[in-house]
């Protein structure tokens, strides 16, 4: 039986950014440098492939710091941490790494410099999200307030509405984040932005590769998993583009019936999405129809994170 063409268009840049491809290796080194078990609070990154990958190395994930034995080394994950978690592993004298991808770190320093300021900050993110917990846990309490939709800005209001500055989580989608910020400028003109943008590169990469080949597509793949933030923007950004867009784990959750009179199908992957899973999703649809693949590229990514010190050596 001759199988349906199937023409497959993949971003690039799509899958692991320079971020997660840290956190992971700190994770694999701390491994090999202190032996197995070692300990990681928190999804080092949200993917169930890498984590259960990492479980099998010798990994064991915990989602508070007293679930830690004395003694035993454990890693922060890439989404961040509040202050008070580095300041707990210190006094039951812990060793710890922290994988926090640099581009919230920097998130981080720019929310202290600001209440340092007198500002009060308010913070544009997903409630409940970690990367949102950690930024949070920066500053004292009641000096940041969560912000997430155009609604919340007319409904905000601040003590000292001419002294306010904003930040975001660095996985939003570029558009919507845009819509609040210029809500935000327009209420509060004297509100001061960061020096730069604090949506990650990779973030905003990702979701630019997806409009380029959204106008080509009947439907579109995202490879990532439900609590990636960065995933699940993907799709909304494809359908924002008019495309019936799908959030998939693994190849074995591909759904048939949604590529029912598909000829041209989008496929990436979110930031914390190895490339291996792109392989066996491509293998999969290979088996039901004749793929054609084709990858359409609109920026290279050349950045790349240094480790932390005391790794650097085992690397």
């Amino acid at each position: 039986m001759s199988k349906l063409p199937l023409e497959l268009l993949i971003a690039a840049p799509r899958g692991f950014c320079a971020g997660v491809d840290r956190a992971i290796r700190i994770v694999e080194l701390a491994i090999e440098k202190h032996g197995a078990p070692v300990y990681v609070r928190h999804e080092i990154v949200h993917n169930k492939f890498v984590v259960d990958s990492l479980k099998a190395m010798g990994a064991v994930f915990v989602e508070e710091l007293d679930e830690v034995p004395d003694g035993a080394p454990v890693v922060f994950s890439a989404h961040g941490v509040p202050k008070s978690v580095p300041a707990a592993a210190q006094d039951r004298g812990l060793a710890y790494l922290d994988a926090t991808c640099p581009l919230v770190s920097k998130v981080h320093r720019e929310a202290e410099r600001q209440v340092a300021a007198g500002r009060h900050i308010v913070f544009i993110g997903h409630a409940g999200h970690p990367e949102v917990i950690g930024t949070f846990g920066q500053v004292p309490v009641g000096d940041m307030t969560l912000i997430e939709t155009v609604a919340d800005v007319d409904a905000f209001r601040p003590a000292n509405p001419d002294n306010l500055a904003f930040l975001t989580q660095t996985t939003l989608s570029v558009d919507d984040t845009s819509a609040v910020v210029a809500a935000l400028k327009a209420r509060f003109p004297d509100i001061q932005g960061p020096k730069g943008e604090d949506i990650c590169y990779a973030t905003s990469n990702r979701q630019a590769a997806v409009k380029a080949i959204a106008s080509a597509c009947d439907a579109m793949l995202v490879i990532g998993a439900p609590n990636s933030s960065n995933s699940l923007r993907l799709v909304e950004v494809a359908e924002r583009e008019g495309v019936p867009a799908m959030l998939i784990q693994r190849a074995a959750d591909l759904d048939w019936d949604f590529l029912e009179g598909v000829g041209t199908l989008g496929l990436t992957a979110g930031a914390s999405a190895p490339e291996l899973l792109v392989r066996e999703l491509v293998d999969r649809l290979s088996t039901r129809f004749d793929v054609t693949e084709r990858e359409e590229e609109t920026t290279r990514e050349t950045i790349a994170f240094k480790l932390p010190r005391g790794l650097e050596a085992a690397a």
